[in-house]
């Protein structure tokens, strides 16, 4: 039993080349306001970051602002991408405590942060790759965001898309490693097992992978860790391997109440999504069951259907949102369904697939 209770995502915290550019397709393309800033104006000299939310979703873009950096060289090695995945803590001492304690490595030690809005605490430890998890415990912060971050009005516009909340965060391991990485979520956070699939459950004439789960005791957070599985050709996850140059956040996972309407939203702001084949949707009613949603909606749309004993859930995937074929992003609504549409991996990596095979990378 651990000393601390993790509540939610807190935030992730993107390491990228140009920021303020970031910030505005996030804004304008994601539905995204600004809310916090950091940068020169407010006395940081070496790095400049953009405090972007939706709804429950928080997300930090940075960027070097001077040459040399531990984030410059990030950056320079894994492309734009996921640095940082956090957690809100009731007490973030003691997580960063017990996980260290536990074999985690520490990357920074329990610091209080303050300013006129109240103060927080923040602690932050390695995971995987170059990824690390922060610790926030901010109950006795009444900012917008954290202290540090100058606040950002909000706008009267309204340009969001309907994203609620983190469902997931997936990373991506290199073959051999999904196991151990699984085992430090269960040895240093004291995390379970959720849900699985291997290479006998998601396979194409291609490729394949192994996908386990990770889930805390409250199972509010959910983190799947994947693996490629030989095939005959290169799998996605191994592409993401290759331009990673190592382990990472392949996709964050967030929700919405009504996905047809949030996908068109995004779709008119110029996001790309995974096509699904027509094919697909011939008699899906017949593996699924009923569907409240229009199934011609659904297939104009390409998103995707999959079920369990709970319910069923729908998802779509963008492409991309870089030109390093790495991070992208999913949208998901669950009516019920706790699942992670093992149903429809097969269909996402064939589209997957055809994506590769134009990049030259199949």
């Amino acid at each position: 039993m651990n000393n601390y209770k993790i509540s939610a995502f807190d935030h992730c915290e993107l390491y990228v080349g140009n920021a303020k550019q970031a910030a505005h397709y996030y804004k304008n393309v994601l539905g995204f306001q600004p809310i916090g800033y950091k940068g020169l104006e407010t006395g940081s000299r070496d790095k400049v970051s953009y405090v972007m939310k939706q709804n429950k979703v928080n997300f930090i873009l940075s960027s070097p602002l001077v040459p040399g950096t531990e984030m410059g060289l990030h950056i320079d090695k894994h492309g734009d991408g996921i640095k940082d995945v956090s957690f809100s803590v009731d007490n973030a001492e003691n997580a960063w405590k017990e996980t260290t304690g536990r074999g985690a490595e520490s990357i920074s030690k329990p610091k209080l942060i303050n300013d006129d809005k109240g103060e927080a605490v923040i602690a932050t430890i390695k995971t995987y790759g170059d990824t690390t998890h922060t610790f926030v415990e901010r109950s006795n912060y009444k900012g917008a965001f954290l202290p540090g971050y100058a606040e950002i009005k909000k706008e009267n516009n309204d340009n969001s898309v309907g994203i609620i909340h983190i469902d997931h965060v997936v990373g991506n391991q290199p073959d051999g490693i999904m196991q151990s990485v699984c085992d430090f979520y269960e040895n240093i956070f004291g995390w379970h097992r959720f849900w699985s699939v291997d290479d006998k459950d998601v396979s194409t004439k291609y490729s394949s992978l192994r996908s386990i789960v990770m889930a805390n005791e409250n199972e509010i957070i959910k983190m799947p860790i994947n693996e490629p599985a030989e095939g005959l050709k290169k799998s996605q996850i191994q592409e993401f391997i290759d331009y990673y140059k190592g382990s990472g956040v392949q996709h964050v996972a967030m929700s919405t109440k009504d996905i047809i309407s949030t996908v068109k939203k995004l779709k008119s702001n110029g996001i790309e999504f995974l096509p699904t084949p027509e094919s697909y949707y011939n008699n899906i009613t017949d593996r699924i069951g009923y569907i409240e949603e229009d199934l011609n909606s659904l297939a104009e749309l390409g998103i995707l259907i999959d079920s369990d004993e709970n319910g069923y859930m729908l998802q779509i995937f963008t492409k991309p949102i870089q030109d390093r074929p790495t991070l992208f992003y999913e949208i998901i609504q669950r009516k019920g369904s706790n699942s992670f549409g093992k149903g429809n991996f097969k269909a996402l990596f064939e589209s997957i697939e055809r994506e590769q095979s134009e990049r030259g990378n199949l």
